[in-house]
């Protein structure tokens, strides 16, 4: 079992983002109890280039203060939205740790948690998407709530991972509860 932090940087983890609050707590809790059950936390930023207000030359492109990773957990960067893309390493990693069990969290639901979900469901991993663990901004096609309950209650669960609430993610953090469980 893994946490895997999907873009919770500064430049895309704000206000903005549906049920910001919520969300924010959620994550925090999330990292802080696979830290003390020893599960590892493992992070992907994006990379949008210089001048994109999403590069790694500027703070922007930094982890959410609340979610800042340990010197020592990993951390994997991407210009793609899928986090398993094969320029990012991820996916071998986990494989050389025998780890199929994935617990994702991040942002943004309809862009890089998506590619995210549905590469990692391609490549035979297991994924669980706590709710309000994740979240977006309104789009041209559909506000930001609707984004979010279009691929957590709609999308992936029929298809691409178990959805699960956060009470059950921590049951898993804290190996209370198998993954067959759910």
């Amino acid at each position: 079992m893994i946490l895997l932090v999907v873009d919770t940087q500064k430049g895309c983890f704000d206000e903005r983002l549906y049920s910001f609050e919520r969300v924010r707590k959620n994550i925090k809790q999330l990292i802080t109890i696979a830290r003390e059950n020893n599960v590892e936390v493992v992070y992907v930023q994006h990379d949008d280039g210089p001048g994109s207000g999403l590069d790694k030359a500027t703070d922007n492109y930094e982890i959410y203060e609340d979610f800042a990773p340990r010197k020592d957990e990993r951390r994997f960067e991407k210009n793609v939205n899928s986090a398993f893309h094969p320029m990012t390493g991820l996916t071998e990693y986990l494989q050389s740790k025998g780890e199929k069990d994935i617990i994702t969290i991040g942002v943004s639901t309809d862009y890089c948690m998506d590619a995210t979900i549905k590469s990692g469901f391609e490549k035979g991993f297991n994924l669980f998407v706590p709710s309000y663990t994740n979240s977006t901004y309104d789009n041209p096609y559909f506000d930001k709530e609707t984004a979010y309950k279009y691929f957590n209650e709609f999308m992936w669960g029929t298809r691409y991972a178990k959805i699960i609430t956060v009470e059950q993610a921590i049951q898993l953090l804290q190996s209370k509860i198998s993954t067959t469980d759910i």
